[in-house]
């Protein structure tokens, strides 16, 4: 069964074309992740402002073990974030 994240991000207008060039060139770490299986990050088009990235993992403990590797914190570090919230939320699929 997979687990999927979707972290849903508050970006000033003025930050949009920054969150998504940098989520273009972004490492891709989380790509050779185990457990990995899907990323995608989604732009606003109606009933929000907010971009949503979406993650799909083989399990929660593959997750949480991304959560805790130094490939996430070098992947999330240093720069000023471009979002100025961030809300998370875990589903599994049935």
């Amino acid at each position: 069964m997979s687990y999927v994240v979707v972290n849903s991000l508050t970006v000033p207008a003025e930050q949009a074309a920054t969150l998504e060039q940098r989520f273009a060139a972004r490492a891709g770490a989380v790509d050779q992740a185990p457990g990995f299986e899907h990323f995608e990050l989604l732009r606003p088009v109606s009933g929000t402002e907010d971009y949503l990235v979406y993650t799909r993992w083989d399990s929660v403990e593959s997750y949480r073990a991304w959560l805790d590797s130094r490939d996430f914190a070098a992947g999330h570090g240093g720069q000023k974030p471009a979002a100025t919230g961030s809300v998370i939320w875990e589903f599994e699929v049935v």
